[in-house]
């Protein structure tokens, strides 16, 4: 069943011709019918070019994170880190008029580029674990008017967080955000 719906995403996502996505996709693809293969119990060996990306890629984050110290922001004394944020409102409410305050669900993203992450290997994008979030420098955002913010932890933390080979991060949480309406009038 992963199988077949994974399949026809990816024959979706073919369509479009887009090269570095369709490697992407690939690997995704192969990492996944590993991963069904473990946990059904089928006990297939890794082929040799599996066990070499895993080498890669351990090598590559042990590499990145050797020396690097997440107190300090990218570019520190040469230029602003430029954080491009995006908000994408999956509910709104309820509305309180009598405490002037409103709740909105949202996927909250955040972008920015940290050259001591570039890297060189067989993908152009790392999808990483929402665990290495708290060893690599992030942006502290807040809300204006904000009351509160809570992010979303069922099961583990509604985390993703993907590294592009040029040293691009692209950071996405889940949030509930409570905030005032003081002032806005209809």
């Amino acid at each position: 069943m992963l199988n077949l719906t994974l399949n026809k995403v990816l024959l979706a996502e073919f369509t479009q011709f887009n090269l570095p996505k369709i490697k992407t996709l690939l690997s995704i693809y192969h990492f996944l019918s590993l991963l069904s293969k473990a946990v059904v119990g089928h006990r297939e060996p890794l082929p040799d070019d599996s066990r070499d990306n895993i080498t890669i890629f351990t090598r590559i984050l042990d590499r990145l994170l050797d020396g690097y110290d997440n107190r300090l922001r990218p570019g520190l004394g040469e230029s602003v880190t430029e954080v491009r944020t995006n908000i994408y409102v999956t509910s709104f409410g309820p509305v309180s008029d009598t405490d002037m305050e409103y709740t909105i669900d949202v996927f909250f993203r955040q972008s920015w580029r940290d050259e001591r992450l570039k890297f060189d290997g067989p993908m152009q994008v790392l999808p990483l674990n929402n665990l290495l979030a708290s060893k690599i420098w992030t942006p502290d955002t807040f809300f204006h008017n904000g009351k509160k913010s809570v992010a979303h932890n069922m099961t583990t933390p509604n985390k993703l967080l993907r590294l592009v080979d040029n040293g691009t991060l692209l950071y996405t949480m889940s949030a509930l955000i409570k905030r005032s309406h003081e002032g806005v009038s209809c």
